[in-house]
Order: structure tokens, then C-alpha cells, then sequence
């Protein structure tokens, strides 16, 4: 077992159908979910010799809808991983999946062949809310699938939940909480419904019925508190966990540790470096199979320079509850937070924006709830960027 640990993300650029909210980068034409499982491993081969001497600590097959493509082909997938890198016996392997895309027999072959974390989509417990957000499943859908996978041996479940829905109220969302947490989940992710531009929704967001600023502001904190409440701790702006089961992978974006993605969108953070591949399945898969080309797949690539190591690590450290060690990060930077980002700490404090326990400065929840606009302002960053760095997938 090494010293240095890695995380690898694969995305998973199929669905059955494409929400009218999503950004990330998918489609719905599967034919060429052969070669791009081919496609994939060829590309770990890539890195291979690279990150052998990294421990694999965290595996994520993200989407799109991972289980949109035939188990045959997320396994082959699985092996190609193992055959080309150092996957620790207690790595955690997540994959995504749609209530509506799994079946208890595919769960089984998953639990079988390695993936001990499942993350569900659910949004909402609310049949007209789940409709005006497109999504293909119902509630009845999503429950059977979970209690599917209690069955098939997944011993750790993550849900994630909208608030901000068409339609939605501080009520119905509160409905959502208590409903999904009667079934006992793992992990709970709850994210505020984000209006992307390209995306339907940011075509007809003057009709969209959506929840004034109150109400949206109301559902985060009713989030934060009931879920604390059932003994499910906050651990970053959106992620609740029990204990032991905070998200191992997610916390290597947000802890400003190495990971490499595999696929179309994805993005990486390696040896100094981030880079990411243009949004193109086609392309990605031509990219693969004619070798030399692969570079031309790049749709960013740079060396991190120590400035922007330094605003990384305070926009990523200030998503998490435990926030920012001055001494870790005097340590780590050779300079004193407090003495660089002291007019900003005292504002913040002063609003009840930021608080300090000890040598911890953090955001206090109401500070969560604006934290990008803060940091972007502490920090000189978009805020766009502050999101596509943070989710660390394909943004």
C-alpha cells in the first residue's frame, strides 16, 4: 500500500431521456456504448504507468445515467480499472443510478462484482414536481429500486434532492425530507435547482412557476436542520451524512486531492495539472481507437500556478463544515489567512456569514446558503467556476 492515494472519476455520457434542467454533458443515441466501454479502458491504459504508484482509494461512474448502459458493459469497465491500477480492498466504487434504469438483478451483478455505494436520484417524494422536473421515474419507482438494493447487499445509499422545483413549497419539500428519510438512506445530497443556459428550462424560465427567494432560502435551512435532527451531520454546503458514510470520492474535490477522469466532459486534477475532454462521445471514441490523437480530445489543460493553488484551496476547504486550519494552511502556503482574508473574516462574522471554533474559520449555514457569491468575492473567482471546480466532474 502507497503513501499517495488517487481517485478516479468515469463518466457515463448516456440517459434514456435528457432533463429539460441538466447541464452535464449527455445524450440519448446508445450505439456506441460498446466501443465506448473499449474506448474507456484503452484510455486508462494511457495512465497506467503514470499512477502506479498511486492507491485507487475512490472509484465514481457518474452520468448521464450510468446504469443507461448494459451491466455487461459497466463491469467491463470495472475490470479495466483493475487491470491497470492499484484499487485499494476498501476503495470505494460508486455508481449513479435512475430509479427507473435498475433492476434487483443488475444491482445484484454490481454488489457482486465490486460497487459497494450507490448514489439514486430521486428529487423529490411529489408526483407534479418529479413531472415538471422531466424526470422519467415516479416515487413508487424509486422506492422499490432502493429497497432493491438494501436486497442486493448495498449497505451504503446516497439520494439526492432538488429544492427549488416548479411548483415546489417549503411544505412539499419538507413532505420529501420525512418520506425519503422513513427509508433510512446513508447519505443525502440536496441541491438547489439551478437554471443552466442552453438547457430548456433556461428557455422557458419566464414561465417556469418557480419558488421566490424565501421559500428556496426556507427548504436549504429546513434541510439543514431536520436532517441534523434525524443524526444525519453536515459535512459540506449540500452533503449529509451518517456516521461513517460521507462521500470518500467528493471529498477528494473538496480536500484539493489528485483525481483523473475517463470520458467526455470529464474533467481532472493531476500531477499540478488540470485538464478536461471536449463534450463528444464520437469523438472521444475515435480519439481512443486512433492513438496520436488524443490530445486534440483536450478542451482545457494547465498548470496550476501558486496563486491559483492557494484561492482553490480556500474556495474548495470553505464548502466543507470543518472549513479553513489557519495553522494547516500556514503550513501549507507559508502565509497567514487570517492576516490575508481579515477584512473579509470580519465582515462575514460580523453578518453571520462566517464564524471561527478554535483555529477554524467556516461558513455558518446562512453563509453556505451565499458561500459563491462570497467567494467570489473573497476570492476574484466567477462564480460558474466556483461550481465546475468544485463538482469536479464534468462541468
Amino acid at each position: 500500500m502507497t503513501e499517495k492515494t488517487l481517485g478516479l472519476y468515469v463518466h457515463i455520457p448516456f440517459c434514456f431521456s435528457k432533463c429539460p434542467y441538466c447541464d452535464f454533458y449527455s445524450e440519448t443515441d446508445q450505439a456506441l456504448g460498446g466501443r465506448y466501454a473499449q474506448a474507456v479502458i484503452l484510455h486508462m491504459e494511457d495512465y497506467a504507468k503514470a499512477a502506479s504508484s498511486y492507491d485507487i482509494d475512490s472509484i465514481f461512474f457518474g452520468g448521464g445515467t450510468p446504469t443507461a448502459l448494459p451491466v455487461k458493459q459497466l463491469l467491463h469497465i470495472l475490470d479495466g480499472i483493475y487491470d491497470n491500477f492499484n484499487v485499494r480492498s476498501d476503495a470505494e466504487i460508486t455508481v449513479e443510478a435512475n430509479p427507473a434504469t435498475v433492476t434487483t438483478g443488475q444491482l445484484r451483478r454490481l454488489r457482486r462484482a465490486g460497487f459497494n455505494r450507490l448514489s439514486l436520484g430521486l428529487q423529490s417524494a411529489n408526483a407534479e414536481e418529479l413531472t415538471a422536473l422531466g424526470r422519467v421515474h415516479t416515487y413508487e419507482d424509486f422506492q422499490k429500486s432502493f429497497l432493491s438494493a438494501r436486497k442486493a447487499g448495498f449497505k451504503n445509499i446516497s439520494v439526492d434532492l432538488m429544492y427549488g422545483i416548479p411548483g415546489q413549497t417549503p411544505e412539499s419539500f419538507r413532505h420529501t425530507l420525512q418520506t425519503l428519510v422513513n427509508l433510512a438512506p446513508d447519505h443525502i445530497s440536496v441541491y438547489g435547482l439551478k437554471i443552466e443556459e442552453g438547457t430548456p428550462f433556461a428557455e422557458r424560465k419566464d414561465t417556469l412557476a418557480l419558488p421566490d427567494e424565501d421559500s428556496e432560502a426556507a427548504m436549504y435551512f429546513e434541510a439543514v436542520s431536520y436532517l441534523a435532527e434525524q443524526g444525519y451531520a453536515q459535512y459540506e454546503i449540500s452533503n449529509f451524512a451518517k456516521p461513517g458514510k460521507t462521500c470518500v470520492h467528493n471529498l477528494r474535490y473538496w480536500n484539493c486531492e489528485e483525481y483523473i477522469g475517463f470520458g467526455p466532459g470529464a474533467h481532472s486534477y493531476f500531477g499540478n495539472r488540470r485538464f478536461a475532454f471536449r463534450r463528444s462521445t464520437e469523438d472521444y471514441v475515435k480519439s481512443m481507437e486512433y492513438p496520436g490523437s488524443v490530445a486534440d480530445m483536450l478542451s482545457e489543460n494547465y498548470e496550476i500556478a501558486p496563486n491559483e493553488r492557494l484561492g482553490e484551496y480556500v474556495m474548495l476547504r470553505l464548502r466543507l463544515t470543518e472549513g479553513v486550519d489557519t495553522d494547516a494552511f500556514a503550513a501549507r502556503f507559508g502565509i497567514d489567512f487570517e492576516r490575508k482574508f481579515g477584512k473579509y473574516l470580519t465582515l462575514y462574522e460580523e453578518n453571520g456569514f462566517m464564524a471561527k471554533k478554535g483555529r477554524s474559520w467556516f461558513f455558518t449555514p446562512k453563509g453556505m446558503y451565499v458561500s459563491n457569491y462570497i467567494l467570489s468575492a473573497m476570492l476574484d473567482f466567477d462564480s460558474d467556476i466556483i461550481s465546475g471546480i468544485a463538482d469536479g466532474s464534468d462541468k
